[in-house]
């Protein structure tokens, strides 16, 4: 399955579970891609809007990631940085992300891509892609357990079942041929 390169823009809006809007700008760095974005949304009465960068090296791993959320009750910040198959937190080791590859954001319909562009799959055969997940609403962040099974390429769309041992989450994730989400069932639309 060869992927196209990130467009310098996408947009999505938000469906289900909250309303609101994500914006994600995507660049070519020296080694690999930055990826910029903003969400901001209104979800079960809370509204939020968390802001990251995400850097990843040239195999799609990430390397470094940025969050800053705003809420009510004000601001916060997270730094989250992977040196080889270990994690860190603000500076502070988390073993309990150790061997995750990827960032994936509560906030954000971005990060399904992460795991999407780094793997290998053959169709129908599921694909494990655990993630060091970052809460929107208080960046708490926690392993999550992820899997992607490659279910259908056609015409300009890939399919993929997509399943969350660690929430109880099961859907069926449409990409785009450069592996950004155009339907998210209960979470996001491509708008852009």
């Amino acid at each position: 399955m060869q992927l196209l390169d990130l467009p310098p823009l996408a947009a999505w809006q938000h469906t289900g579970v909250r309303t609101g809007y994500e914006v994600l700008f995507a660049q070519r760095a020296t080694t690999g891609y930055r990826l910029r974005g903003v969400t901001t949304a209104l979800e079960d009465g809370l509204a939020w809007s968390v802001g990251y960068r995400i850097d990843l090296d040239d195999a799609w791993h990430t390397e470094r990631v940025e969050v800053l959320n705003s809420t009510i009750d004000g601001e916060r910040r997270v730094s989250i940085r992977r040196h080889g198959e270990r994690w860190s937190v603000n500076g502070v080791p988390q073993p309990a992300l150790d061997g995750c590859a990827d960032v994936d954001l509560e906030s954000s319909s971005v990060t399904n891509t992460l795991p999407v562009h780094r793997l290998r799959f053959d169709r129908g055969q599921p694909v494990s892609a655990p993630a060091a997940f970052v809460w929107a609403n208080d960046l708490r962040v926690e392993r999550e357990e992820q899997l992607y099974t490659l279910t259908r390429t056609e015409n300009d769309e890939i399919g993929f079942h997509y399943d969350s041992p660690t929430f109880d989450f099961q859907c069926e994730l449409t990409f785009d041929r450069a592996g950004l989400i155009l339907t998210y069932p209960g979470i996001a639309v491509r708008d852009r």
